[in-house]
């Protein structure tokens, strides 16, 4: 799966008047991100770097184009993983992901991507509560493999200062629960995003069902 899709921790924001004129992304054109991936044991795995290569719109109706990349432990790129290139559009000043953006180029008949998009308003504060999202990835290789995704109990839990190897950030906490099931077969996971205006995603956790840490991401640096 991770050799086709590449996922942006995907994805996914602190009131008042100052923070309706600002969105939970970086729309600085060129401005690269490289987060870090690391195990439940705090070693890193492997890398995502992600670059603005565009900016169109402005005000409440912008859309950003990253490139996103893949490296190893060791910030080389992955061959396995090419490069894909996805685009983030805020609307009337509510920002939507179209996951179907994110299969890598040259599987378009092996992969394909249906379901909701995910969205969230630029403005948003704790206790605020975001739209479920249910997908459907569907792999054709001969026969058809088919793995169901719901995005559920998205909500705004609080405000935190947050540091990372980038520096420090207030930021927005989202928790959601992701359930996948393959073949009769369902999984969940727990996710902790901290979201910083202008920036991004600046951290994010992810738990098994049990509450087990599994993996972190967390921003390593910012290059303009």
């Amino acid at each position: 799966m991770k050799k086709i899709v590449l996922l942006s921790v995907a994805f996914l924001m602190v009131t008042g008047t100052l923070f309706s004129q600002n969105i939970f992304f970086s729309t600085k054109q060129g401005q690269k991100l490289l987060y870090a991936t690391m195990k439940d044991n705090g070693k890193v795995d492997a890398y995502t770097s992600q670059t603005i290569s565009k900016v169109t719109g402005s005000g409440k109706n912008i859309s950003i184009t990253y490139i996103g990349q893949i490296l190893d432990k060791n910030k080389k790129p992955v061959k396995s993983n090419p490069e894909v290139t996805y685009t983030i559009n805020v609307i009337d000043g509510v920002m939507e992901l179209d996951m179907k953006s994110f299969a890598t180029p040259g599987t378009e008949d092996l992969v394909t991507i249906s379901g909701d998009k995910i969205r969230f308003p630029s403005t948003i504060k704790p206790g605020d509560k975001l739209e479920d999202v249910q997908m459907t990835l569907t792999i054709s290789m001969g026969i058809k493999m088919t793995t169901d995704i719901a995005i559920t109990q998205r909500a705004c839990i609080a405000i935190e200062d947050v540091t990372v190897p980038a520096g420090k950030f207030k930021c927005i906490k989202l928790t959601e629960t992701t359930s996948t099931t393959f073949m009769r077969q369902t999984s969940e996971m727990k996710m902790s995003s901290w979201y910083a205006l202008g920036v991004g995603i600046v951290k994010t956790d992810m738990h098994d069902s049990k509450g087990k840490l599994i993996s972190s991401q967390v921003l390593e640096s910012i290059t303009n």
